[in-house]
C-alpha cells in the first residue's frame, strides 16, 4: 500500500482513465457498422484503432491528435476493405471532445480535489482536451499535450515537462502520484522516471487490451476504478 500522505499532486491519464473512450468510439461506430461490417466484433474494431493510432503516434509524433484519429480511420477502413468515407472520418476526428467520462470520473476527481491539485497528462491536441475538460467539473492546476510535448506517451518527453511545470510550483517529482489505464503509455515511463504509479484496471474481466496497446508492467498499486482510489484514500 503507498502512503497517500506523500503526495501533493495527483496527476491523470485522461482517455482510458478518465474518460471511457472504448465506449465513446463504440457507440459512435455502432451505426456505421451495421452497414459496413454488422459481423465485426467491438473488441476487434478497438484494437485495430489501438494498432493504427500507435503506428501514427511513434512515427509522425508532432502530428495533432486530430490529424492522428483523420489518419488512423482512414487505415481502419483499407484494413476492413470500407470504402473512404469522408463524413466518417470528420465525425471520428470531432468524437473526442464528446467521449463520456466514467461513471466515477466526476465524483472522485471532486473529493481528490479536496486533498490535492490535479493535472492532465494526455496524448491529445489543446482543442479536444479543452471540450474534455468540460465534461470533467473539476479545476486542474496542470495539463500537458502531445501538443504541447511535440510527442506522444510513452516517450519520456511528455513527463519530463509535466515534471518540470510542477517543479515550477514546488512539487517535486517525489511529490507525484500518476494514475492511469495504460501500463503501455503511463505505468512504464512512470516507473522509468521514479513516479510513483497506480494503474486503474478499467478493463477487468474484458477480453484483449482493447484501445491501448498490451504492455506488461509493474505499478505500485493496483486499483479497478477511481471509486476503488477514493476507497483506499478514505481508509488510509
Amino acid at each position: 500500500m503507498i502512503d497517500f500522505s506523500t503526495y501533493r499532486v495527483l496527476t491523470f491519464d485522461c482517455y482510458g482513465t478518465l474518460i471511457d473512450w472504448e465506449r465513446g468510439i463504440t457507440e459512435l461506430v455502432q451505426p456505421w457498422l451495421a452497414e459496413l461490417d454488422p459481423r465485426l466484433p467491438p473488441n476487434l474494431l478497438l484494437s485495430s484503432f489501438a494498432l493504427m493510432q500507435a503506428k501514427f503516434q511513434q512515427v509522425r509524433p508532432v502530428l495533432l491528435y486530430s490529424d492522428v484519429m483523420r489518419r488512423t480511420w482512414g487505415d481502419m477502413e483499407g484494413t476492413f476493405g470500407w470504402e473512404t468515407n469522408h463524413a466518417h472520418a470528420d465525425a471520428f476526428v470531432q468524437s473526442v471532445g464528446t467521449w463520456p467520462p466514467f461513471p466515477d470520473t466526476v465524483k472522485s476527481l471532486r473529493y481528490f480535489e479536496r486533498h490535492y491539485r490535479l493535472g492532465i497528462l494526455s496524448n491529445v491536441d489543446n482543442s479536444s482536451l479543452r471540450r474534455t475538460l468540460k465534461l470533467l467539473q473539476v479545476s486542474f492546476a496542470m495539463t500537458v499535450t502531445a501538443e504541447d510535448a511535440e510527442t506522444y506517451k510513452p516517450s519520456l518527453a511528455l513527463f519530463n515537462t509535466a515534471i518540470a511545470l510542477l517543479d515550477d510550483m514546488g512539487i517535486s517529482k517525489h511529490e507525484i502520484l500518476h494514475v492511469a489505464q495504460s501500463k503501455h503509455h503511463d505505468i512504464n515511463p512512470g516507473r522509468e522516471l521514479g513516479l510513483t504509479t497506480v494503474w486503474v484496471n478499467r478493463r477487468q474481466g474484458k477480453k484483449g487490451s482493447g484501445a491501448t496497446l498490451a504492455t506488461a508492467a509493474e505499478p505500485h498499486l493496483t486499483v479497478t476504478s477511481l471509486a476503488e482510489l477514493v476507497a483506499l484514500h478514505k481508509a488510509r
